[in-house]
């Protein structure tokens, strides 16, 4: 028997058999079971088909970690529209590269960063414009609880979706500049909030605390595997280490997620706190990704704090979970140094590291080779780009995804990071593209080149650095160059540290060497790429 796999199964399984749970604190502290969540979803789609929303349409929102980014997440998916989270961080021509790219019909967004949207609507194809607490927002908008509030609370009539349709649009940076939008099928988001569930041991009596941002491939699938598995969410809006232990006493939380640099900023605050008690009654587990945790920040969070860590890896466009180190097999072999490892194969997934004639290097832990995978969690496409979408998936080996990472696999398929083909930083557990950062500064007057490379950074495991050649008779200064960026660049893509040089080393045909400029940066490290 063949059954459509998609994204509204997981409300629904959560409203059968756990409706009188509570499925999701908000931000601040009001409890809705799962009936009542569901009613609220309902709500939203109501409205948006009010709105003259259709299946297919593009809803675009702009949120922090909150119960109405759940919400609208399955009330545009119940109606077969395409959810498309946008990241806060990002600036104004974001949003308006983002709103047109994907032709959002409609736009949510949180008070807090709707000024953002409203200074390019003009600009963008929406016309109808939904803000949390409305009242705080400049501009005409609607407000969402008025809005919902006039909504029946049954759920509306499903239009026949099939697992391949569209579910959402999720945007990284590309290595060219400008965001891509990679498309993701109810299929791709249904498989892989399975395979989370499976290998991070998620359980009907979890308690998951939203600290890593919901927008991030919808929360790596958490917005999915935790309601449909019947456990509860905590939102919190962002990140900050006083009111996630606080959460964590005060919910009972016993899971949560976070880049190497929530894990860092934890520490920071249990060393200033050492008598802060850091667990309710359960033990808590955190998952991380990105840049793989150091050493040094593992002994702290599982030895002091007392969590345990379980490390995956993927991109936005595996969904992201393509291998884990939560192997307690080989954990017991090889101690806590596996977890600095990105891990093996997930269930269902292939994974390979190959040469650059598509053939795979051998298993002895040093020959470096591109991670390339195929899974029934991998994108569907690159939204308008046919072009980057074919090299993707047909570089080196047709058929897998390539994910520009270089890396080792030992005997036992452990994936090892070492280096990075695309011209990506991943810094606090966000993608920044270098190209984009120079295309900013090669705008600033004062400057004749510029390279944009990764450097070790302790905290957010890769720092984004700009060296800089000054044209004659300038006199620039680091700040100033980083004051220009921010005038153009959300605030986590801008230059931790600028460096002057007197020139850059290129090839015969001008390109920049960044190879060179990085191993002068990184000869003291194991990798060229960043630990937390």
């Amino acid at each position: 028997m063949k059954v459509e796999m998609l994204t509204t199964d997981f409300l629904d399984r959560a409203v059968d058999l756990y409706s009188d749970v509570v499925g999701v604190i908000a931000h601040d502290g009001t409890e809705y079971t799962y009936g009542e969540f569901a009613e609220r979803v309902n709500q939203v789609s109501h409205a948006l088909r009010e709105m003259g929303v259709e299946q297919g349409d593009r809803v675009a929102l702009l949120s922090p970690n909150t119960h109405y980014f759940l919400e609208t997440l399955y009330g545009v998916n119940q109606l077969g529209a395409v959810f498309v989270p946008m990241n806060y961080l990002l600036v104004p021509d974001d949003f308006e590269y983002i709103l047109n790219d994907c032709e959002a019909d409609v736009v949510i967004a949180d008070h807090e960063y709707a000024e953002n949207v409203e200074v390019v609507r003009d600009s963008v194809p929406a016309e109808s414009f939904v803000g949390y607490e409305a009242d705080a927002i400049d501009g005409d908008w609607l407000d969402y609880e008025e809005w919902l509030a006039a909504q029946p609370a049954e759920r509306p009539e499903r239009p026949d979706t099939s697992e391949d349709d569209d579910a959402s649009i999720n945007y990284t940076s590309g290595t060219t500049g400008d965001p891509k939008g990679v498309v993701r099928t109810h299929r791709t988001e249904h498989w892989h909030a399975l395979v989370l569930n499976q290998h991070k041991e998620i359980r009907d009596d979890d308690t998951y605390l939203w600290t890593l941002p919901m927008f991030h491939c919808n929360g790596w699938g958490h917005t999915y595997a935790i309601t449909g598995t019947g456990a509860t969410h905590v939102c919190q809006r962002t990140f900050e280490p006083e009111g996630t232990l606080r959460r964590v006493r005060e919910y009972d939380v016993s899971y949560m997620c976070g880049a190497p640099t929530v894990l860092n900023r934890l520490i920071a605050h249990y060393d200033e706190n050492p008598d802060v008690v850091t667990t309710g009654d359960r033990d808590v587990r955190i998952a991380t990704a990105g840049s793989a945790p150091a050493t040094a920040t593992l002994s702290s969070i599982e030895d002091d704090i007392g969590w345990r860590v379980i490390h995956l890896y993927g991109l936005t466009e595996t969904a992201p979970l393509i291998t884990s180190s939560n192997s307690p097999r080989r954990l017991a072999e090889h101690g806590r140094d596996l977890k600095v490892k990105q891990g093996s194969e997930v269930l269902a997934t292939d994974v390979r590291v190959v040469d650059d004639d598509g053939h795979d290097v051998p298993r002895d832990g040093s020959t470096l080779g591109e991670i390339v995978v195929k899974g029934n969690q991998v994108m569907d496409r690159y939204l308008n780009k046919p072009e980057a979408t074919e090299e993707a998936f047909t570089a080196k080996l047709p058929g897998y995804f390539h994910t520009g990472d270089l890396a080792t696999m030992d005997e036992d398929g452990m994936v090892a990071i070492q280096d990075r083909e695309k011209d990506i930083i991943i810094s606090g557990g966000e993608n920044v593209s270098s190209i984009a950062v120079e295309d900013v500064l090669y705008d600033h007057p004062d400057i004749a080149k510029a390279a944009v490379i990764p450097t070790p950074s302790d905290e957010w495991g890769e720092a984004v650095t700009a060296l800089v050649v000054e044209k004659p008779d300038a006199e620039l200064t680091g700040e100033a160059v980083r004051e220009f960026a921010g005038d153009h660049l959300a605030r986590y893509k801008i230059p931790k540290t600028v460096d002057f040089v007197d020139d850059l080393p290129e090839t015969a045909t001008g390109k920049v060497q960044k190879y060179e400029l990085r191993e002068d940066y990184w000869e003291d490290e194991e990798r060229l790429v960043g630990q937390g």
